[in-house]
């Protein structure tokens, strides 16, 4: 039987060769809403790599709608760019869309020169702190209007559908929900009245593009937001849209950036959202694509067969790997580098105001200048360090062309990746670890595991390049009653190679730290498939089974010097991790210093008092340093060498991951 997910479908009068859409993402490459040659070159390889279809955006309607960092179709000067745009994800072999979007209260005065953001009412966006301006009818028509004029703008560019933004708590859902919209005129008050600014929308875009133009939705199942717009308003709106006969597909996504349900984290299970596409599904004509956290070909096989939705949206999984949809067609799924939704080079990087960017792809949004050229002069390398930077490094180098050699004192590769799989919610982490050695293996890169390297191997091997990407080790501080036996290291916790008692003190609130909280937090804690199975079996009433997921038979405390908790975590996972914290009932205090480790208590010093809290096991988080055993030994040998990851300054994944890609492509 044919895979399912590389079957042909049809919106509208365009054939799409297989189920694989790319939705559209911000991605901060465009200058002044101008398409760059970065951004063609993401897309292109993009569509190089398989996907059936891809959806740029979003895109501007007006100069309120975004900043100047996304793609323009405001204006005819813009259809060039557009126009290049879509050549390059056509020529390669994908659908080419664009999604149009006009943020409301979500946009910045700042990104807009001071011009106020608007929306269907004057209330406070709890994300930008701001109050937008309300619109007047004369506006809200005029708004609908250029959503028209963008789209035509769209077909003339020569891209083969386009789709508008209808959720995530931009205007279209501000109109929709009653927690942003309190008009009394035809577009507030009754639900009905609420959707109209929507489909008035799409009404004027359909009117704007013909007939047989592909026109398609993305469209909340769910904000996930206390007073808003439920599963069943939703399913509603769905309906509504279809009966319209507007529109030719919808995409469902979920939530509003303001909701505090995690949407794209690596603890939000994988494809967990699509029965909210499948309930739509079930309810209209058009093909239905589901989106959120599908990042492997199996759980979109597994969607698309079981009819939950038609397609599947898969935006950061091409992130990490552009040819997902080319290896998974060859029959080499074990290839695929899967993305782990940490969210450190996509969305931490739109936050520092950066451009888009990957922790497991190190060519992501620098296809260009990252191309690897053959050498001319092939050296023997040697790569010390299996973890992250190590391996990253030496398939960088191989591909370069020389004779790379890896060398790993343990029995496996991935190193500190399997310290933050540890946690729940991180098990993806592991997954890049395997990828990255499933990469090493297929590219038959020599490898030397359980080998501590010593000036006698240098010797042997006469490497003519080390690159050192020995990782890190962790910090002991000095705090009295350091050495006693209860007192153990985070690392050792997380691997499970130390056990600790009830009540438990963590010194040290950085990442390692909030994540070993939750590690032990959870401990007791009922695991997911025995809450279906006490679920279904209504062994048990479900809030009970919730206070028994969530309630653990561990008593933490979090203690950090600083004044916040988790600083060194990246700003789209940190909320998630906090919240869990408070959720699962661990402990924080801040501004606390741990003096003296007593044998049944930690005596801290916290705003000038001294006092004692109580723990049968204290652990130290308290950072890690560099570990470099043989820096000096090259340097009076004489060997060039380059130092990458940890081993040279402490940092993210991230970095060790680009900085070992560099370390091996710089060898000439």
């Amino acid at each position: 039987m044919k895979d399912p997910v590389f079957q042909s479908i049809r919106i509208n009068n365009m054939t799409v060769k297989n189920r694989i859409y790319l939705p559209a993402m911000h991605l901060s490459m465009c200058e002044n809403y101008m398409v760059t040659e970065r951004l063609c070159d993401f897309y292109a390889e993009r569509a190089k790599g398989g996907a059936g279809m891809v959806c740029v955006g979003y895109a501007t309607i007006d100069e309120l709608s975004a900043s100047k960092g996304y793609i323009g179709a405001h204006d005819d000067a813009f259809i060039p760019g557009l126009s290049k745009l879509a050549e390059a994800i056509k020529s390669n072999g994908a659908r080419a869309a664009v999604q149009l979007n006009h943020s409301g209260r979500y946009n910045h005065s700042f990104l807009t020169e001071g011009k106020q953001p608007v929306a269907p009412s004057a209330i406070a966006s709890r994300l930008t702190g701001e109050t937008p301006r309300e619109l007047t009818v004369p506006e809200i028509k005029e708004i609908i209007k250029r959503f028209a004029d963008a789209a035509a703008r769209v077909k003339k560019a020569g891209f083969d559908a386009v789709e508008v933004l209808c959720g995530t708590g931009y205007l279209i859902s501000e109109f929709f929900s009653p927690l942003t919209n309190q008009r009394t005129d035809e577009y507030g008050g009754s639900d009905e009245n609420r959707m109209r600014f929507g489909l008035e929308i799409m009404a004027a875009v359909r009117a704007a593009v013909g007939p047989d133009f592909p026109v398609m939705i993305r469209i909340n199942g769910n904000d996930f937001m206390p007073g808003g717009q439920g599963r069943i308003p939703h399913l509603n709106f769905a309906k509504a849209m279809d009966a319209s006969g507007n529109i030719n597909a919808m995409c469902v996504n979920v939530g509003w950036h303001e909701a505090r349900v995690p949407q794209i984290v690596a603890s939000v299970p994988r494809g967990v959202f699509a029965f909210l596409a499948r309930g739509i599904r079930e309810s209209v004509k058009v093909p239905v694509i589901a989106s959120h956290r599908i990042n492997d070909i199996a759980t979109a096989r597994e969607l698309i067969a079981d009819e939950m939705c038609d397609m599947v949206a898969m935006g950061r999984s091409l992130i990490a790997d552009p040819y997902l949809p080319a290896k998974a067609m060859a029959g080499r799924e074990k290839e695929v580098v899967h993305c782990i939704a940490c969210g450190q080079g996509c969305f931490d990087n739109l936050f520092k105001m950066k451009s888009v960017e990957c922790l497991c792809n190190p060519r992501a949004g620098h296809e260009r200048e990252t191309i690897i050229e053959q050498t001319k002069t092939p050296k023997k390398v040697m790569v010390i360090g299996g973890g992250a930077a190590g391996m990253s490094a030496a398939l960088a180098a191989h591909e370069r062309g020389h004779d790379v050699t890896l060398y790993e004192a343990d029995s496996i590769l991935g190193g500190q990746l399997y310290l933050a799989a540890a946690p729940p919610g991180r098990a993806e982490f592991a997954e890049l670890a395997k990828d990255l050695a499933t990469q090493v293996s297929v590219n038959a890169i020599k490898l030397r595991l359980n080998t501590m390297v010593t000036p006698e191997i240098i010797d042997a091997e006469k490497p003519d390049h080390v690159i050192i990407a020995t990782g890190a080790k962790p910090i002991t501080p000095r705090i009295p009653g350091i050495d006693k036996p209860h007192v153990v290291q985070a690392w050792d916790v997380l691997l499970n190679k130390a056990h600790t008692g009830k009540n438990v003190v963590i010194i040290g609130g950085g990442a390692v730290g909030v994540e070993t909280s939750i590690f032990l937090a959870e401990k007791g804690t009922l695991p997911a498939d025995a809450v279906k199975f006490l679920l279904v079996n209504r062994a048990e009433d479900p809030e009970v089974l919730y206070e028994m997921s969530v309630k653990g038979t561990k008593t933490v405390t979090l203690l950090e010097m600083t004044d916040s908790i988790g600083k060194d975590i990246g700003r789209s996972t940190r909320w998630t991790m906090i919240q869990e914290m408070k959720r699962i009932g661990i402990r924080t205090g801040v501004q606390s210093k741990a003096v003296e480790i007593l044998d049944k208590a930690v005596r801290i010093e916290h705003d000038g008092n001294v006092e004692e809290i109580p723990a049968d096991s204290v652990v130290i988080a308290a950072g890690a340093m560099p570990y470099n055993p043989v820096q000096e030994l090259l340097e009076k040998k004489g060997v060039p060498f380059t130092v990458a990851g940890d081993a040279g300054k402490i940092a993210l994944a991230f970095d060790a991951v680009h900085q070992g890609f560099l370390a091996g492509r710089s060898i000439d």
